[in-house]
């Protein structure tokens, strides 16, 4: 898989590419808005990672060029934490997901894999696994053959952790994929570990033990 970086501060950008030239994937880079569009004449990509604040434009320059002449190359914006409007321009335009600064590389892995996966689905929107059946399209999550009753937000922490299969996903890349900016408030991550101990419960009563993993101090993992 092919991954476009895009992203003007130096440091940023050398981690991002060998973190993810170490989970095996490829990778081009660029530092402003007007190479970036050169290499998307001359190149093809699975994903771009797009910083909003370019120094000779904005990002949304670039996804809108995206969407335009590639429509199926999946999109993350890379943004400011204040910056509300420029998400929600990009995500009106086309971006599929946006990371807010600073961030987890793990989280980064994370969202590029969830993406990917959302886009290959098919059109089936469903997982499957061993006795677990997630039907994102009408959210509904079966066990063993019985609906399983999960509040919303266990839902939404199911279908993460399922669309991201033996990856380690950090309480932090979790509490902001699920509560969004409201994650910045929580004096702790008492939240999640409800949450997470809450749908556990159902799951083990469900006779489905195993899927979930606390990898303590670190985070969680789904087992397929």
């Amino acid at each position: 898989m092919k991954i476009f970086v895009i992203e003007d501060e130096k440091s940023l950008r050398e981690d991002i590419v060998e973190y993810l030239s170490v989970n095996n994937y490829k990778c081009d880079v660029a530092a402003s808005t007007q190479i970036a569009i050169q290499k998307l004449k001359d190149n093809i990509y699975d994903c771009a990672l797009i910083d909003i604040g370019l120094p000779d434009g904005s990002g949304i320059e670039i996804i809108e060029y995206i969407k335009n002449h590639n429509p199926k190359m999946g999109v993350i914006m890379i943004t400011a934490k204040n910056a509300l409007e420029d998400k929600l321009e990009s995500l009106k335009i086309g971006a599929d997901d946006y990371l807010t600064k600073p961030f987890h590389l793990s989280e980064l892995n994370a969202r590029i894999y969830s993406l990917m996966r959302r886009r290959n689905f098919g059109g089936k929107n469903a997982l499957s696994f061993d006795g677990l059946e997630i039907d994102t399209g009408e959210k509904k999550v079966i066990a063993n053959g019985n609906i399983l009753q999960l509040t919303k937000k266990e839902y939404d922490i199911l279908v993460y952790l399922a669309s991201n299969p033996t990856h380690l996903i950090t309480k932090e890349a979790l509490a902001e994929n699920i509560w969004g900016d409201k994650a910045d408030i929580a004096t702790s991550f008492d939240f999640v570990y409800s949450q997470i101990k809450n749908l556990k419960k159902k799951l083990n009563e469900a006779d489905l033990k195993n899927y979930i993993k606390v990898v303590y101090g670190l985070g969680y993992k789904f087992m397929e």
